[in-house]
């Protein structure tokens, strides 16, 4: 039986690389059988980095079937998961988010979480020598992956492992790393085709605060202007988001790259609340400037408060 390798839902560039990565290393190191898998549409961003390594869109899956043989990577969080996951044979997870709990595996298996800002850092890492073997497409998914989890090294979260493995490999693949990441940046920044209930879910997280559910939403763009266009519609859109979703409140932030700062739509006395307590800020108006907030892992959600 196959393996399947997945990460969580809402898929950005690390969660659609990192499981093709790890299947062509247990497919042609390990000689075992692997699938990448994806839980949801990619975003923007990693559709254009599977375009421009060549890689086809894995396959979306909604479910699982009880004892399918799973891999899990960036994430351990069973929220970010099929709702069955429990019923698979969850062979191991690879993440770099903080352990959560509430996975059940039928055995001992083998976990890695370490404190590295993008999960193909942390697979470079496994792979050891083996590193050597890795063809250009899959050295270009990795540095991808590194690049947009790093908001090319700006976010707090990026370590001095990631940048290490980053040079290396954009000197392998001569690639100018400044470039590429404006190419990444380009393409996560168009977002004019999506609906504003797509873009207030494309890249978010449920999460609780107090006796409240959040979908934290998280968009990184070097075109803000463009999203705060769309503000009233968008504040519209997340009464869909809340009824559909489960959710009570949606928190967007909207993330200027090259600022290095975000911005949070507030509409309503809750959301200013959670803002103001968060983040020690004065809100005024229907959203509220976080200068140097660029990272939802290391600055948004430790920081949550009702």
């Amino acid at each position: 039986m196959d393996l399947q390798v997945f990460g969580h839902q809402s898929p950005d560039t690390d969660s659609t690389g990192s499981p093709i990565i790890w299947s062509w290393y247990l497919n042609k190191i390990k000689g075992m059988s692997a699938t990448p898998k994806l839980l949801g549409e990619p975003n923007t961003e990693a559709l254009f980095v599977l375009g421009r390594w060549g890689f086809k869109k894995p396959a979306i899956i909604n479910s699982i079937n009880k004892g399918d043989r799973v891999i899990i990577v960036d994430t351990n969080n069973p929220a970010e998961l099929p709702e069955n996951i429990n019923d698979a044979d969850i062979q191991g997870i690879i993440d770099h988010h903080k352990l959560v709990g509430g996975l059940e595996t039928s055995g001992p298996i083998d976990i890695t979480i370490r404190p590295l800002a993008c999960t193909a850092t942390i697979m470079f890492d496994l792979m050891g020598s083996d590193v050597v073997g890795m063809p250009d497409p899959i050295k270009g998914l990795a540095l991808s992956c590194i690049i947009s989890d790093t908001l090319e090294f700006r976010s707090p979260t990026t370590t001095i492992r990631d940048r290490e493995v980053a040079e290396r490999l954009s000197k392998e693949l001569k690639i100018d790393i400044s470039k590429y990441a404006s190419e990444l940046f380009r393409a996560k920044s168009d977002v004019s085709d999506f609906s504003d209930v797509e873009l207030l879910r494309m890249d978010s997280k449920k999460y609780p605060i107090a006796e409240l559910t959040f979908r934290v939403s998280v968009l990184e763009t070097t075109e803000p202007d463009m999203i705060f266009r769309r503000k009233k519609s968008l504040i519209e859109a997340m009464k869909t988001v809340c009824e559909e979703d489960s959710v009570d409140h949606v928190l967007f932030f909207v993330v200027d790259i090259l600022r290095e700062e975000s911005t949070l739509f507030v509409p309503n006395e809750n959301i200013k609340k959670v803002a103001e307590k968060s983040f020690g800020v004065n809100v005024l108006d229907d959203s509220v400037v976080l200068p140097g907030v660029v990272s939802r892992k290391k600055q948004i959600i430790p920081n949550l408060k009702l």
